[in-house]
């Protein structure tokens, strides 16, 4: 823990190690192997968009539209709304084999249909939690519980930023609404809070509060702080509370960031091209914008990049989230924007290491919601664990290739599942962890994001 792991440090590539009072030994050998991905942008659609809209083609399911459902697919089954016998709903797109690997993209798609050789499906993902906040947290803390860590705080405790001026864990939301998890989705639970995500914004000033108040000139800040670390350092030396050292580094960051901050943030010196690639507009709050500034993160070597995009849960109880009309305008905001960024890290030589991953909490079921109980004239689907798509592109894994399959009407994943224990199995490998030895020990045991769950999806990796 002296010089030694400081050379260490320096000759591995890693800026920083992860902090932690009792370390695992696997620390002390880390990383565990040589990394694909440098860094991970994470795609969220909050709400979990159908998969059965987009890129799970089923035919019969076309056929199957309106019948009453089997009874067969809803005996001891737990759904959030689904009452009695529902019809059955066939797909609301209509589906085209694209590129040289014939992947099947729906017409709502059409300009990441030009991407798909880029990207690996998985068809048969599946999760424990049929709800939102618990899905989403046990995506990305690997528990439906409060108080565990999210994988960017994970990602971040153990590789630390290759920028020392910036966040290593930074999120921006956009759709007008936050994840139904809250920030606990970004959270650093029991991990030291300098680990937590910092939310960050693409209208007013990128971080809250993180402008001098009126008055106070930038060395009267410097002095404020350097007075406020000298005594968290007498606390520390008194108390020795890892906690404090936290705050320092808090403190000692945001003032690096009033400077580093603003120049990241500010995605008005892009060229004409690249606004017109993203089709961003800036000084919005858009997914558009989040998705340039997703990118300019990654070059200047911020870790961990997440973006969520509210407003996927497509019950159809009104026209804002019915898969016939707001559903249709979710897939026009985020068609280009991410076609843009896959477009733009490739032709920077970014996109072989950075890991991009796109999805939802959970799926939709081939049913309709029958909520209502009466006829509807707006189209919906329930919340589904069986069966959903995600995909992964760049950062070791095998670009135009799917894995998984679901049954032919899209209710269970018959063929190489991936839970979302897998995923973050997998998403670690990408970064050189081994997900089973990557460990913080707390209230008396060893804790790891993928719980006493998760096996690396080996087939996906190039």
């Amino acid at each position: 823990m002296g010089l030694g792991a400081l050379a260490m440090n320096s000759l591995t590539g890693f800026k920083a190690f992860g902090n932690n009072t009792n370390p695992s030994a696997a620390l002390s050998s880390f990383p565990h192997f040589a990394p694909k991905a440098k860094r991970v942008i994470y795609l969220h659609m909050a709400g979990s968009p159908s998969q059965l809209e987009l890129f799970d083609y089923k035919p019969e399911l076309e056929r199957l539209h309106q019948q009453l459902c089997p009874q067969s697919l809803l005996e001891g089954k737990r759904f959030a709304f689904i009452n009695g016998t529902p019809k059955m709903l066939g797909p609301q797109a209509k589906f085209a084999r694209h590129g040289e690997s014939g992947a099947w993209i729906s017409e709502l798609l059409p300009k990441m249909s030009e991407v798909a050789d880029d990207i690996c499906f998985l068809k048969a993902m599946h999760t424990d939690e049929f709800n939102h906040a618990p899905a989403q947290l046990m995506l990305y803390t690997g528990s439906p519980r409060l108080g565990r860590p999210s994988m960017g705080s994970w990602v971040t405790w153990g590789l630390g930023s290759e920028n020392e001026d910036l966040p290593g864990f930074v999120v921006f939301v956009s759709g007008g609404g936050t994840p139904s998890a809250g920030k606990s989705v970004w959270g650093s639970g029991f991990l030291p809070t300098v680990y937590q995500g910092v939310q960050c914004r693409s209208h007013g000033d990128p971080v809250l509060y993180v402008n001098n108040p009126k008055g106070v000139s930038r060395n009267l800040r410097k002095q404020s702080i350097d007075a406020i670390n000298k005594i968290n350092q007498q606390q520390f030396d008194e108390f020795k509370d890892p906690e404090i050292l936290t705050r320092i580094s808090q403190y000692e960051m945001a003032f690096k960031m009033q400077m580093s901050v603003p120049e990241a943030m500010d995605i008005s010196d892009e060229p004409d091209y690249i606004h017109k690639m993203y089709e961003t507009q800036p000084g919005q709050t858009s997914f558009a914008n989040n998705c340039l500034l997703a990118r300019r993160l990654a070059e200047r070597g911020v870790r961990f990049i997440q973006l969520f995009h509210w407003g996927w849960d497509s019950h159809g109880a009104g026209a804002a989230e019915a898969l016939n009309v707001g559903f249709k305008q979710r897939c026009k905001e985020v068609d280009g924007p991410i076609r843009a960024l896959l477009k733009d890290l490739k032709q920077r030589g970014l996109l072989d290491e950075t890991l991009v991953v796109w999805g939802g909490e959970f799926g939709r079921t081939p049913m309709m919601e029958n909520r209502s109980g009466r006829d509807n004239p707006y189209f919906g689907r329930d919340h589904h664990t069986e069966a959903f798509t995600m995909w992964m592109a760049g950062g070791g894994i095998k670009p135009g290739i799917t894995h998984g399959e679901t049954d032919e009407i899209g209710y269970y994943g018959i063929k190489n599942r991936v839970h979302v224990h897998d995923l973050q199995a997998t998403i670690m490998h990408a970064l050189g962890i081994d997900h089973e030895k990557f460990t913080y020990r707390f209230q008396g045991r060893d804790f790891r994001l993928t719980d006493v769950h998760g096996n690396l999806v080996k087939e996906i990796l190039a």
